[in-house]
């Protein structure tokens, strides 16, 4: 039982870390042109 007051606060740390990565990788254009990767893989070099 007690290891759940470690488990939890953790579990909601790991969560909050990931939602600031998400956040950031947004916000800072990592999913601006989508198409242009999918489409640099084709092309011939």
């Amino acid at each position: 039982m007690e290891i759940l007051l470690m488990l939890i606060p953790l579990s909601v740390g790991l969560v909050l870390i990931i939602l600031l990565g998400l956040w950031w990788a947004i916000h800072s254009g990592q999913f601006e042109s989508l198409d242009s990767e999918a489409e640099r893989i084709l092309k011939d070099d």
